[in-house]
């Protein structure tokens, strides 16, 4: 006789909290996993940059170099090299192991707002409120970005780039995709500001976020808008919206200090998580797995599918 077949596993969600760092560099600006995602990075209102370990919350070593407030930051595939931008117009290139400033890159005429190396390594691109995009050359000791983007009519607010495409989101509403290759840039206008942009895991489809509280999912062949988001409060704040490991969810920060759970495919909340009684400012998913980290004030949240395995790693 034959059995039922098993349904296929529900993707698992990152609702247990495992563990909460105490940052203590002020206001964190930005958490980002590193590309494996056993390491964290922190940007701290107070100019400096850490790097932490994920599975048990220990400060490994802090960067300091920069003149005002960090922003962003980005490690490279090897982990051997990270990259930060900050308020004081400066984006630095650092030596992990040595914790030295390996380069210090002036150009920006603004608090640079995002920052990420291309796959290789080989470039950082960092985004800016003067409304470009810089271009730096990691390898080179010159001093000048290789190539500046200057279509945005406002502020950059993020970036993200894949192996041959550069994806921007400005105050200007638009959501530019530069493909670098061919030398094509598809623009999308939302008529809000954006203040998150990313692309799917499949690199099939974009996200955005913006300030009239809505986070928007767009086929990138197409141009066609496949999901609209909302419940959640993003009005006054630059906050991270991102997919999951597998893409079956869009999640996205909120001011009333949840994060936000939404199906892909059938655009229904599936999870509110509550963080915290503040503003959720950044948050950042796993690689390869169900873990989230978000950051709230001066501290860093680990969450994970199941709360017993904080109990396996803590051992």
């Amino acid at each position: 006789m034959a059995f039922p077949q098993q349904r296929p596993q529900a993707p698992q969600l990152p609702q247990h909290l495992l563990r909460t760092v105490e940052c203590q560099q002020g206001a964190v600006r930005a958490v980002r996993f590193n590309v494996d995602g056993n390491y964290l990075l922190t940007c701290g209102s107070d100019k400096s940059l850490k790097l932490w370990s994920v599975s048990r919350g220990t400060l490994l070593k802090t960067y300091t170099g920069h003149g005002y407030e960090v922003l962003d930051a980005d490690s490279s595939y090897d982990n051997s090299q990270l990259c930060s931008c900050s308020s004081d117009k400066t984006v630095i290139l650092w030596d992990v192991a040595s914790g030295q400033v390996t380069r210090k890159l002036r150009g920006h005429a603004g608090k640079v707002n995002c920052v990420q190396f291309n796959e290789e390594a080989t470039v950082m691109l960092s985004g800016s409120i003067d409304g470009t995009v810089r271009c730096w050359d990691t390898r080179s000791r010159r001093m000048e970005p290789i190539q500046i983007l200057d279509e945005a009519r406002d502020g950059i607010s993020s970036l993200k780039v894949s192996e041959h495409e550069l994806l921007t989101g400005s105050v200007d509403g638009r959501v530019r995709r530069y493909d670098l290759r061919m030398g094509q840039l598809h623009v999308d206008f939302t008529g809000s500001p954006i203040t998150c942009v990313c692309f799917s895991r499949d690199g099939q489809c974009t996200l955005s976020s913006s300030l009239d509280s809505t986070v928007r999912l767009i086929d990138k062949s197409s141009g066609e808008m496949l999901g609209e988001y909302s419940g959640h409060v993003n009005k006054d704040y630059k906050l991270d919206c991102c997919l999951s490991d597998k893409d079956t969810h869009v999640l996205s920060c909120s001011e009333d200090g949840h994060v936000y759970f939404w199906d892909l495919v059938e655009g229904s909340l599936t999870l509110k998580l509550p963080v915290g009684k503040a503003v959720v400012q950044s948050l950042s998913f796993h690689p390869t797995e169900p873990r989230l980290l978000t950051a709230m004030e001066g501290r860093v949240q680990v969450w994970g599918a199941e709360p017993e395995d904080a109990a396996v790693e803590d051992t």
